[in-house]
């Protein structure tokens, strides 16, 4: 029997999983002066929280569900959370065409009351439903900084073009875009700069209750070390893992399931020339966006099927390609194709298993589940990205019994690294980012600040040139912004830095891909700040 840990080396808290849900949750309890060590299997957001569709929505489609309580602390939470990361996110205008054969998905609990009201109606959605929906998706959250729902006329207009022509008629309302995978990484940096451990490829293989303390069994992924930390209070984040972690890593019975739910995406080349969003309704009931992606792209999606294995690589298949392709054509006049699609992706959602009979229906609310026979454990079910910082809240709400001396609520009023203006500056932060630097193009200077915001001068530095940012990896990322992203945002691997940290792999070739992993691998033992601290 292990002797008893001395209490300076344990951790108040211990969490598990890199998602967006773990890196909230240690960011919200570091700054709540409680001692954090957050470890994760593979790279921060590997999993759901780089899958997304990039939204922070109150979830228009929810009000349809009765999810009233999730919908409204989704509204609030957009203007909270544009407030704090103005670089990451930014509000976007969504057109939702109307046409009268729009229908309900089967067996909403709307669809139900109106066909028992109004059988004659056989499962549309009415204009006066819609509009209906979105007066209170405006005034439920209080809006102060997105603008609220217009008609809108179809004809002539870029709206319009793109769409087949028996579209004239159109509602236009407002939610945010967010860079998902950026969101994780600086909640996590965030969290560590107020003394938070955020241990990246270390998998939680045991966890075990020693009388007051929990004992976590780590194993560093690359070398295989094995190594044991101490802990008063266990955070479950593991996302699509967290039935897995509560059976096999902790060995606890637990009644409350998970359910997952595979949403898959495509990313086509431009489909339409203006800055708006598409919300599509399917002759299934079903709904997808249409939305502009990384300058040159849009973004399709996404489909709700239920993945039975967390340990199965979610994969976008030909069907729902197919899928998504055909929905997208029934509104644009040139039809979608195979063949403009570009890049795939798929993630799989943990959502709280409350019995629906649909995917689609499965609440996107989240519950929080406190285990206290002995040192407490909190299991994190479902949840969505717009909510993540809410639900850190309720989870410290949760652990505070066990906590007398924690501090208060703080994260509403606190920016993110580099999210340090207001929303609205970013034009002016571009123009002045370029006034420095002139060798930046309009294209390099924005994505510096879409991705870091202010910080974007600290890693331009004192550059004069573009070659003294170093070696050029091609699409504008430069060695100075990989060395950051290596010993600042625990990127290790190529597609931590293209397809996460950015999206920039959708601009490089696999050669130039494959060449800056190879720079990363010989660069890693200098250079990146974890491994040099272990």
């Amino acid at each position: 029997m292990e002797s008893a840990p001395h209490h300076a080396d344990v951790r108040d808290l211990f969490v598990i999983g890199g998602g967006i849900n773990g890196c909230g949750i240690a960011r919200d309890a570091a700054g709540r002066g409680l001692s954090v060590t957050l470890a994760e299997m593979n790279d921060l957001a590997s999993a759901t929280s780089s899958a997304s569709t990039k939204l922070f929505h109150g979830g228009l489609r929810y009000l349809e569900f009765f999810e009233f309580r999730l919908v409204r602390e989704a509204l609030v939470e957009r203007e909270t959370l544009l407030r704090a990361m103005p670089h990451i996110s930014w509000p976007l205008r969504f057109v939702l065409p109307w046409h009268k054969d729009m229908r309900f998905e089967s067996g909403t609990p709307t669809s139900k009351v109106l066909e028992t009201l109004m059988p004659w109606m056989k499962g549309r959605r009415p204009a006066w439903l819609i509009r209906l929906g979105l007066f209170l998706y405006d005034t439920m959250g209080g809006r102060k900084i997105l603008p609220g729902t217009t008609r809108l006329s179809l004809d002539a207009t870029p709206e319009g073009a793109p769409l087949k022509q028996k579209f004239r008629r159109a509602y236009e309302y407002s939610d945010c875009w967010v860079e998902d995978s950026r969101l994780v990484v600086l909640n996590a940096r965030d969290a560590a700069q107020m003394g938070a451990e955020i241990l990246t490829r270390t998998k939680v293989v045991e966890a075990r209750r020693e009388g007051e303390f929990w004992a976590i069994t780590l194993e560093d992924t690359v070398s295989g070390q094995q190594t044991t930390k101490h802990a008063r209070a266990l955070v479950n984040a593991g996302g699509p893992w967290v039935g897995k972690v509560i059976q096999e890593v902790a060995s606890i019975d637990c009644t409350e399931g998970v359910r997952l739910v595979r949403g898959s995406h495509i990313v086509t080349r431009k489909l339409y020339d203006h800055d708006k969003c598409y919300f599509f309704q399917g002759k299934d009931g079903r709904i997808i966006f249409a939305i502009p992606y990384e300058t040159d792209f849009t973004l399709i999606g996404t489909t709700d099927a239920d993945h039975s294995d967390p340990s199965e690589k979610p994969v976008c298949t030909p069907e729902e390609q197919a899928y998504l392709c055909d929905f997208a054509s029934e509104y644009f006049e040139r039809p979608v194709t195979r063949d403009d699609i570009v890049w795939t992706y798929s993630g799989v959602r943990p959502l709280h298993d409350d019995g629906a009979k649909s995917a689609t229906a499965a609440t996107r609310d989240y519950v929080l589940k406190v285990d206290d026979q002995g040192a407490p454990l909190l299991n994190v079910f479902g949840g969505k990205i717009t909510t993540y910082r809410r639900l850190a809240e309720s989870a410290m709400e949760q652990l505070s019994p066990f906590f007398p001396a924690l501090m208060g609520a703080w994260t509403a009023g606190a920016p993110l690294p580099g999210g340090d203006f207001k929303v609205g500056e970013v034009e002016q932060i571009v123009a002045g980012l370029r006034a420095s630097y002139p060798f930046l193009s309009e294209f390099w200077a924005r994505r510096l600040v879409r991705g870091y915001g202010t910080e974007a001068r600290d890693i331009l530095g004192d550059a004069a040139t573009a070659d003294d940012l170093g070696r050029d990896f091609g699409a504008t990322l430069t060695e100075r912004e990989v060395r950051w992203l290596m010993d600042k945002e625990y990127a290790r691997e190529a597609d931590d830095v293209v397809w996460r940290r950015s999206k920039l792999g959708l601009r490089m070739t696999d050669g130039e891909v494959a060449a800056l992993g190879e720079w990363m691998n010989d660069a890693r033992p200098a250079n990146n700040a974890a491994e040099a601290a272990e």
